[in-house]
Formats: C-alpha cells, structure tokens, sequence
C-alpha cells in the first residue's frame, strides 16, 4: 500500500487542495488573524499566536509531505485563490494498522458554507483510495458543534470521549472521537457524489 501521495492540486467541485508553499505565508496569517476567537477555543497553538506560528507550519509541511508522514493542504476557492479558506490535513496515525487521522479549520468568515464538508469528503477519499487507509480517525474539542456536524455528515460514528485530551492555554479539553472504516466510506460513496462534495 502506498504510504505517500503526489503533492499535485486536487479538485473538488467548488474548491482547490494543494499543498502549502512558502509565499502563502501572507494569507494563511490573514485567514488565522480572521479566526482567532474561534480557534483558541480548541487549538492550543492559537493562543498565543504570531506569525512564526504559520512559518513554521508551512516549513514543517514541506518536510512532512517529503517524508510522507502527514499531507497538509490549503483549501481555495477558484474565483479567490490568493484567500485562504482553511487547512485540511491527513496524516498516518498506525501505517501497520492502517489507520489515519484528518483534522481540518475554516476561516470564520467562510463557515457555514459547506466548505468544510466539501474538503473532508475529498481528503477521506484521499485516505481510502490514495494511501490506502482501512480506517480514518476525527478527534474533536467538545463544544465545537460544527465540526461535529461534519463528521456526521460524512458518516462517521460517534465512537467515545477523550477525557483532558488537549490542553489549550489553562485549560483541559475533551475530545469526542469518530472512526469511518473503509468499508464503510466505499457503501457511501455515491451518496458523496450525489451532494456534490466529490
């Protein structure tokens, strides 16, 4: 099974995913500064943020997609492609077991828009087809209802909590965990397809 993918853009119906380059520096920092209220409530880098917090993101994502351990992409939108809509990653959690894990944010301004949804569903089929994961992986902050709403979305069972799993400034969070097997994306495909989001 393939443990890593060709970093060229990848297309959804109303969307780009590529992989992160240097000179998206301006606008990834403009699309965090955007959100920042939202995002310190689950993303512990976000809180005290600065701008080297993206440098070194895109810096680390080079050399994660050259060492094929994560596959970070910027989402963009065709009629805006200097505005960054958000970041969606996939990543190896267990290569032996097959087992990957997505996380993504969208800019504030853009939620509520179906980007989110349109991005995951593609990177999971990235997952499922391309890297050949036989299970993907969501965590996700207690309280953050949206990205809930996705992973239901997109078929994945709730599967438990995770007590005091991340700590974003003082404080502990749980995360809610979510599972879609293989088996289980491949019975759903066509209803991907039918919403538009592949």
């Amino acid at each position: 099974m393939p443990s890593a993918i060709s970093p060229r853009p990848r297309y959804t119906p109303n969307y780009m995913l590529r992989p992160f380059r240097r000179r998206d520096l301006g606008a990834v920092d403009a699309a965090v500064r955007a959100s920042l209220p939202e995002l310190a409530k689950y993303l512990p880098w976000a809180v005290d943020y600065n701008k080297n917090t993206t440098a070194h993101f895109i810096r680390d994502s080079a050399a994660a997609w050259a060492e094929a351990r994560a596959f970070d992409f910027t989402i963009r939108n065709a009629e805006t492609p200097d505005q960054h809509l958000g970041n969606i990653s996939i990543w190896w959690v267990s290569r032996p077991n097959l087992v990957g894990e997505v996380g993504y944010w969208i800019r504030t301004d853009v939620t509520s828009q179906g980007v989110c949804t349109e991005a995951a569903a593609n990177v999971v089929r990235i997952g499922f087809e391309e890297l050949g994961m036989h299970r993907i992986t969501l965590r996700i902050g207690v309280g953050n209802t949206a990205s809930e709403r996705v992973a239901e979305k997109l078929g994945f069972q709730h599967e438990g909590l995770l007590r005091d799993e991340v700590k974003v400034g003082h404080e502990w969070i749980d995360h809610t965990v979510w599972g879609l097997l293989e088996h289980e994306w491949r019975a759903q495909k066509d209803r991907y397809a039918a919403e538009q989001w592949v």
